[in-house]
């Protein structure tokens, strides 16, 4: 690959190059980043981090915090070890190959994760092998990655995570009475359309009510973004 060979996100804040058949950085990473509640000087885990996008962004936007990335695919984390050091901030960043369903480190202040679309038989697999993992077909199931998320933030940190609309009632299933605070911040395409994405940001053991954002509307008619999701995609302004 060459030396130049990568993408920018952030407006060109954060440097990634990716895997060549694996799964593509999209703008839900980006706004996942953005939706993290770290403060500098705590440590973000980033469940199913991939190529390190979501992590870095949140890094990248908050100063000297901490990230762990876990991902089950090898390459993937080595591109996500060597995207850290194209960005200049190896020493806050460690990633570790390994699965949700047995990972074990606690005492992370907040997760962040972007888990399979769809879980393994609830769609045709891709005929690449790491995109297809990366979709759902290694068998986890949206319950899995909550309780992995549960069992590795200390209490009253947050789990942050982005996923279909119509999956919401499986969110909220899974999070039962171990989470609390619970905000749900749609994710418009465009005015007067309906959300194909949701936030999740939710509080280890708190009990506070829920609440339902007004959300953030990301295109104008004529397809280029809003200015408040520019802001957050270019800007790298926190989406609260």
């Amino acid at each position: 690959m060459a030396e130049n060979d990568f993408i920018t996100v952030l407006n060109g804040a954060v440097k990634l190059r990716q895997i060549e058949d694996g799964f593509k950085t999209s703008i839900d990473a980006v706004l996942l980043a953005a939706a993290c509640p770290a403060i500098s000087g705590e440590h973000i885990l980033d469940l199913g981090c991939g190529v390190g996008t979501a992590g870095l962004c949140a890094a990248a936007r908050i100063n000297d915090t901490h990230l762990t990335g876990l991902d089950v695919q090898r390459d993937h984390i080595d591109c996500a070890t060597g995207n850290a050091a194209l960005n200049n901030i190896s020493k806050r960043c460690v990633f570790i190959c390994g699965d949700i369903r047995s990972f074990k480190e606690t005492g992370f202040d907040h997760v962040i994760c972007n888990p399979p679309y769809e879980e393994a038989g609830a769609h045709s697999r891709s005929p690449l092998d790491k995109n297809a993992t990366a979709r759902g077909h290694n068998e986890s199931s949206l319950e899995e990655w909550i309780k992995c998320a549960f069992s590795c933030v200390k209490s009253g940190g947050s789990l942050t995570l982005i996923h279909k609309s119509d999956q919401i009632h499986k969110i909220i299933l899974a999070l039962g009475k171990s989470f609390g605070a619970t905000e749900i911040i749609p994710l418009w395409p465009k005015e007067g359309a309906h959300a194909k994405r949701v936030i999740v940001r939710t509080i280890k053991h708190r009990k506070t009510v829920s609440k339902l954002h007004s959300g953030l509307i990301l295109h104008k008619e004529d397809g280029s973004y809003t200015d408040a999701a520019q802001a957050i995609l270019r800007g790298g302004e926190a989406l609260t």
